[in-house]
C-alpha cells in the first residue's frame, strides 16, 4: 500500500482522544451541545482568544461550518467575496450558491485576499438594488495553497471590511498549521480582534471530526442555534465533539500536532529545494507544492500518493504534498530518500 500525502485526515485521531472518548463513554450528559465537555471546550477557546463574549458552536465538518455561517449571516440578496482558490469557490459543490448567495471568485497568486481585491468587487457592484450586494469576505488561514496571513495583512483586511460594513470570516480548517508556522506573527487574540467569525478545524488536525465555530461579533450571535438545527448540524450526541476539542485544547495538544505536521513538511520541502525544485507558492505550513517533471512525478507516484495540483507546461506540473499530525520521522525520511534519488 502506498504512503499517502494526499491529505491530513487519512488517519483516525490522536490516541488521547480515543482514550478520553472511551473513559467518558458511560457518563450521562445533556444533549445538543449542552454537555459539560462542550461547555468546557467553548470556555477554553474563549480564554485562548481573550474574549469572554464570543459564542462557540461545535459542528462536524468544514463545509458544514462554511455553509451555516455564511447563510446565517447574510440576507437573501447579499453575496460573498473569496479567492478563486477558496474552498467555498472550488470544492463545496456550490453549497453557498445553493443557499442563494453568489460567490465572487477573485484570482490571486498566493491564495490571499487584499483590500485592493475587495475594492475591485465593490466597484463592480454599485447598481443597487439591481445587483447583489457584497457583504461577507471569506478567507482561509492557512490558505488552500499553504500560505498564511500576517498580522498586518489581517489588520488591513479587517479595517477595510469595517469601513465598508463587510463581515470578515476566516475558514480555519488548517488554522493550527497557520498559527504554528515559523513565519507566523498572529496569535489567537488577533482572530477575535480582527474577524467577525472564524473556526478552529479539528478534522485536519488530530480529531476524528469536528470544527469549532467562533462568533466574535455580538450582532451575529442571536438565533445562530436555529440555523444549526435547521441545517442538521446540532448533534444530539454533541459530547462527541466536546470531548475531542476539550482534549485538543487543555494542554495545547492542538498546536503541538499542527507543529509536527509543519516540521515534517519543511523537511520534505528542504529535500525538494536541495534538488533544485521550484514551488507554486512559498509555504511554511503542512502543504507544499513542488514543481516537477512528469518523469519525476511518475517515479514518486510508485510509492507515494499525492495530488497533481496544477499543470505548469507540457512537461511540468505542481504536485501537492500534505503532512499530518500523525506523519512520523520514519515516513518523512522514506520520502526524503526517494526525493534524493530523483
Amino acid at each position: 500500500m502506498k504512503i499517502s500525502f494526499k491529505n491530513d485526515y487519512s488517519e483516525g485521531c490522536h490516541p488521547s482522544i480515543l482514550e478520553a472518548l472511551t473513559q467518558l463513554n458511560f457518563e450521562q450528559q445533556s444533549g445538543y451541545g449542552l454537555d459539560d465537555y462542550s461547555k468546557n471546550a467553548a470556555q477554553l477557546i474563549r480564554n485562548k482568544i481573550n474574549d469572554q463574549k464570543a459564542e462557540v458552536h461545535l459542528v462536524s465538518g468544514g463545509t458544514q461550518a462554511n455553509l451555516i455561517v455564511i447563510s446565517a449571516f447574510l440576507r437573501p440578496y447579499e453575496s460573498v467575496i473569496a479567492a478563486e482558490t477558496g474552498h467555498i469557490f472550488t470544492n463545496e459543490t456550490g453549497a453557498i450558491e445553493a443557499t442563494g448567495h453568489k460567490v465572487h471568485g477573485i484570482p490571486t497568486e498566493n491564495g490571499k485576499l487584499t483590500p485592493e481585491h475587495l475594492q475591485q468587487v465593490l466597484d463592480l457592484h454599485t447598481n443597487i438594488p439591481h445587483q447583489v450586494k457584497p457583504k461577507l469576505v471569506y478567507i482561509s488561514n492557512s490558505t488552500e495553497v499553504g500560505t498564511i496571513y500576517s498580522k498586518q495583512e489581517l489588520a488591513d483586511l479587517s479595517a477595510f471590511c469595517k469601513s465598508y460594513q463587510l463581515y470578515l470570516f476566516m475558514d480555519g480548517a488548517r488554522l493550527g498549521h497557520a498559527l504554528t508556522a515559523e513565519t507566523n506573527d498572529l496569535v489567537m487574540e488577533d482572530l477575535s480582534k480582527y474577524c467577525d467569525a472564524f473556526y478552529l478545524g479539528g478534522t485536519k488536525n488530530g480529531a476524528l471530526l469536528g470544527e469549532a465555530i467562533v462568533i466574535c461579533n455580538e450582532d451575529l450571535q442571536p438565533d445562530f442555534g436555529f440555523h444549526l438545527k435547521q441545517k442538521g448540524a446540532l448533534l444530539a450526541k454533541g459530547r462527541l465533539l466536546g470531548i475531542q476539542f476539550q482534549e485538543l485544547l487543555i494542554d495545547d495538544l492542538y498546536f503541538d500536532l499542527a507543529r509536527n505536521a509543519n516540521e515534517k513538511a519543511m523537511k520534505i520541502k528542504k529535500a525538494f529545494e536541495d534538488k533544485g525544485c521550484t514551488f507554486l507558492t512559498e509555504t511554511f505550513t503542512n502543504q507544499i507544492f513542488p514543481i516537477l517533471s512528469q518523469k519525476q512525478i511518475e517515479k514518486l507516484a510508485d510509492k507515494f500518493d499525492f495530488y497533481v495540483w496544477k499543470k505548469i507546461d507540457e512537461k511540468h506540473s505542481a504536485i501537492r504534498i500534505i503532512t499530518s499530525w500523525a506523519t512520523t520521522q520514519e515516513i518523512t525520511e522514506l520520502f526524503v530518500n526517494e526525493i534524493n534519488q530523483l
